[in-house]
């Protein structure tokens, strides 16, 4: 009520990108006042219950509603995310040089679609300040995520270099990777989705992670790759099936999208990837083709216009063993973790199911 009522007035007066790195910097800094983690896992942290607790890629996850890339691209503020409820996060995206990303403004609200366009670029600071920050961290409190990129002016020739580059920086600091060739703001990108190059990207990030692993002595780490809502079914299918033949131990569906259909607000004229409620659909018709596809073999996280538990549940019962939220964070505020996790319980119980694993996948049954 206090976010609905006092701070998203007065962060919905701020530009954009402002009011985020007010945010991030505002959770970072809360973190380190002694027993404010504990303060904030007691307003928002989400109940614990065995009913969602998962296992997948080999972790445990606490309740199945994680953070997506793109809100902590440095990794400043893990602590502070990981005291609101959240089951995982992701930080980044990460190249390994930082950059500046595109000319600002690049953030846009659209409030009566809940929706969000942006065109940041891949603005962060790159694979060393993150792994710096990451060391210092004394623990990670809930499974951590590292979405890796190339830099901007890497040719997609040599892209392959960039990814690879990203995991020996950071294999030690993260749980698992998520590959990133899904953003619709660096040129070209999303042509690393296709065709011969993303078969050889993927081999080489399998690689220098078996590398990582054996100069390590532990099992390798898993990796997973983020895909577009905008490929045609046939694309999709050729992308998949590159994808399980790569080693990826899974997908998440989907990313942000270019379409801007429906939409009624006038930012809809900007350039850039489409978040929140106007691409629920569509990431959710993905995870059910990738689904299908895979044979529900392939883990699939659902990232797409999830507000609330209905959202996430339909996405798991589409095929998502996980879901990522970004833009309803936006929007609902930090109780929506507790109100999201809280729904999944009650709907478990209205469809007779015991534990939230039975209802992924469920409607293909």
């Amino acid at each position: 009520m206090l976010y609905k009522t006092i701070a998203k007035p007065v962060l919905f007066r701020m530009d954009p990108e402002k009011a985020h790195h007010l945010t991030v910097h505002g959770l970072a800094a809360a973190a380190k006042i002694p027993g404010m983690k504990a303060v904030m896992n007691g307003a928002w942290g989400a109940p614990r219950s065995e009913q969602l607790a998962t296992e997948l890629l080999g972790i445990r996850f606490s309740n199945p509603v994680g953070l997506a890339a793109g809100l902590d691209k440095n990794a400043q503020a893990v602590e502070g995310f990981s005291s609101m409820g959240f089951g995982f996060m992701e930080v980044g995206t990460v190249t390994p040089k930082g950059q500046e990303g595109n000319p600002k403004p690049r953030m846009f609200r659209l409030p009566p679609d809940e929706g969000l366009i942006n065109r940041m670029g891949f603005n962060n600071e790159g694979t060393e300040a993150m792994a710096a920050r990451l060391a210092r961290l004394h623990s990670r409190p809930i499974p951590l995520a590292i979405n890796i990129g190339k830099n901007k002016v890497t040719p997609n020739e040599t892209a392959h270099e960039d990814y690879e580059q990203c995991i020996r920086s950071l294999y030690a600091y993260g749980d698992f990777f998520v590959v990133n060739i899904s953003s619709p703001n660096t040129p070209d990108l999303r042509e690393l989705q296709h065709g011969d190059e993303l078969k050889k990207l993927l081999e080489t990030v399998a690689g220098e992670i078996g590398r990582q692993a054996q100069r390590d002595g532990g099992k390798a780490k898993p990796f997973l790759v983020k895909i577009a809502p905008d490929m045609t079914e046939e694309q999709l299918e050729y992308t998949v099936h590159t994808i399980q033949e790569s080693g990826a131990a899974g997908i998440i569906a989907t990313n942000t999208t270019i379409s801007r259909t429906g939409l009624t607000h006038s930012n809809a004229k900007e350039t850039g990837g489409l978040s929140g409620v106007p691409v629920k659909e569509r990431s959710t018709e993905v995870i059910r083709s990738v689904y299908r596809m895979t044979g529900g073999r392939l883990p699939i996280i659902g990232s797409g216009g999830i507000f609330t538990a209905e959202d996430a549940y339909e996405k798991i019962r589409a095929g998502a063993s996980l879901v990522e939220v970004y833009t309803a964070l936006i929007y609902k505020g930090p109780t929506l973790l507790k109100d999201m996790n809280n729904g999944l319980i009650r709907l478990l119980q209205r469809d007779g199911l015991r534990h939230i694993s039975e209802a992924v996948g469920a409607d293909h049954r």
